[in-house]
């Protein structure tokens, strides 16, 4: 009987030798490929940071350009700035030396004023000579000079400064207000307010601006540009008048300049005033009160025209005539 051969297996096939042959094709693969492109990687990323650094030092440079600009500018404006506080120290220090010297000539009085003031009473009242010469019955028809009584020793302006005032009638008002001063060619004071009781002078505030020529310019010169808040009514710059300026024994006419009254009653205005101005035992009131009347919307389209100017009217004429005054209604504004 014959012998098989027994076959031995090999360990290791060509199969299992094909496959660690191409694992480490594929590893030696790998490692060209990652030693071939890492540098590529490394070199453009290089290239990137040098552009974003140029770009950020020309940027700085820029910014430094601009600030030398701007430190420049900045030192101008600074000297500009000194130079225009030491013309603000200048002007300041000239304007109080023109307030100085405007308040001494102000205060100032001398001789020829009193004698003046004494002259201007004399003329308003009958003298002790004339009464003798006159007889004790004699009694003059009036103390008026164009309607107006004169025989006031203290005069107020109270002036409306609304805008249509202002714009229309202002140098019509100046004039008015300078005729006025002129039937008075001395009295012992004077005060200017606006119809909301507003001084034009602040430091004369609750007291009389003493009169002289060189007063009474500075009045009509202040006056032009006398431009404040006003309510068109004149109720507040009376009744500021009365109560701040009565005074038993002193004769007092309040002047109003007004165009129109927005107040809520007529009759309301005219019982306050009536309170405050009381009649004395011969019944006669504490002060006269005067209006001038500008008919600024009668001369503006009929658009435009307000029935304010009629209650002015109405107002001043009831209250002029209790209080021993005179109402007169122009009939232009030109000057």
């Amino acid at each position: 009987m014959a012998r098989r051969k027994v076959r031995t297996t090999a360990e290791f096939s060509l199969s299992f030798l094909d496959v660690i042959c191409c694992g480490f094709g594929a590893i030696i693969l790998l490692l060209m490929i990652t030693k071939t492109v890492q540098p590529q990687l490394i070199e453009a990323s290089a290239s990137n940071l040098q552009g974003v650094i140029a770009a950020l030092q020309e940027q700085l440079f820029e910014l430094r350009g601009e600030t030398r600009v701007l430190n420049r500018d900045l030192n101008a404006k600074q000297e500009q700035l000194s130079q225009f506080e030491e013309r603000i120290a200048i002007l300041r220090g000239q304007l109080a030396s023109v307030r100085s010297r405007h308040d001494s000539i102000q205060v100032q009085t001398n001789t020829d004023d009193v004698i003046g003031e004494q002259l201007a009473i004399a003329r308003q009242q009958l003298s002790e000579e004339q009464k003798r010469l006159l007889g004790t019955q004699y009694k003059p028809q009036n103390n008026l000079i164009g309607g107006i009584p004169v025989d006031s020793e203290y005069i107020i302006f109270v002036i409306d400064t609304s805008g249509s005032m202002f714009s229309y009638a202002w140098e019509r008002m100046l004039r008015e207000l300078q005729a006025t001063l002129n039937i008075y060619p001395r009295v012992k004071g004077i005060q200017v307010m606006n119809d909301m009781g507003t001084y034009m002078f602040s430091r004369y505030r609750g007291q009389w601006i003493p009169d002289t020529p060189g007063r009474r310019k500075v009045i009509i010169d202040n006056l032009r540009n006398w431009a404040v808040f006003s309510n068109s009514s004149p109720v507040e710059g009376i009744e500021t008048a009365i109560r701040t300026f009565h005074k038993p024994g002193q004769k007092v006419s309040i002047y109003v300049f007004g165009d129109d009254f927005s107040g809520d009653s007529i009759s309301q205005v005219i019982d306050t005033v009536d309170r405050l101005n009381r009649s004395n035992d011969r019944g006669e009131r504490l002060m006269r009160i005067h209006a001038v009347a500008f008919p600024v919307y009668f001369i503006m389209e009929p658009a435009k025209q307000h029935p304010n100017i009629i209650r002015f009217a109405a107002l001043m004429r009831e209250l002029t005539h209790r209080n021993g005054g005179t109402f007169v209604g122009l009939n232009d504004i030109r000057p």
